[in-house]
């Protein structure tokens, strides 16, 4: 006879691996989307390409990317992802600026997640600028 669980038994979902959806939204796979950049393989040529890959670093606990992609003027010493967390979902509001002929640029986004269970959505302005030729994040606003 099946076992049945509740879901607080449950195992937590499985990051994506290569071959996965990628979680940033785009029509391709993780590891030909995001996870090229979290290797460091290429460098996101928008700020919105920067939100999307750094929105997929959280997804997959990348801490190091994180901070490697964060501006030296507001980066923290250090970075401790939550475990509870699991993120579920992108979207993109708005941007402005933030192409190959910008040094600094805005990305408007709404990211859903559940927080030990619980539903809940980030609103954000992300603030971006180059830093050494690349893209970075600086800070944000929450909205909403």
């Amino acid at each position: 006879m099946p076992r049945h669980t509740k879901r607080s038994e449950r195992t937590a979902p499985a990051l994506p691996d290569a071959g996965s959806p990628c979680p940033c939204g785009l029509p391709a796979a993780y590891g030909e989307c995001c996870g090229r950049l979290h290797r460091g393989e290429e460098a996101a040529p928008t700020a919105e390409r920067l939100m999307r890959s750094r929105y997929s670093a959280f997804v997959v606990r990348d801490a190091a990317y994180l901070l490697r992609t964060w501006h030296s003027s507001t980066r923290p010493p250090r970075l401790e992802l939550d475990e509870g967390m699991r993120w579920s979902g992108l979207e993109i509001t708005g941007a402005t600026d933030g192409s190959a002929f910008h040094s600094r640029g805005t990305v408007t986004f709404r990211a859903r997640y559940r927080h030990h269970g619980k539903r809940g959505e980030l609103h954000e302005r992300s603030e971006f600028a180059r830093e050494g030729g690349a893209w970075v994040y600086v800070d944000g606003t929450f909205l909403d």
